[in-house]
C-alpha cells in the first residue's frame, strides 16, 4: 500500500498514481488542493515562465527590423 498517500491540504487518503496534480502528485490529491495550498499550481507557474522567455526572445528580433 505504498501508493496511498494523505493529501497535505485536505487530509484525504488517495492513490498518488491517479492524482490529477501534475507536479506534486505525492503531496496533493488534486490540482485544486495544490492551488489552494500554494496559491498557484506548478503547471501554471511553468506556463508563465515559458511565456516570459518567449517574449524576451522576440524583443531583440523586433528591434533589428
Amino acid at each position: 500500500m505504498n501508493n496511498i498517500k494523505v493529501c497535505a491540504r485536505c487530509g484525504l487518503r488517495y492513490d498518488w498514481r491517479k492524482s490529477p496534480s501534475t507536479a506534486l502528485k505525492m503531496t496533493y490529491c488534486s490540482s485544486l488542493c495544490e492551488r489552494a495550498d500554494l496559491g498557484f499550481t506548478i503547471e501554471a507557474l511553468l506556463r508563465v515562465e515559458r511565456g516570459e522567455k518567449v517574449a524576451a526572445a522576440e524583443e531583440p528580433a523586433a528591434a533589428a527590423v
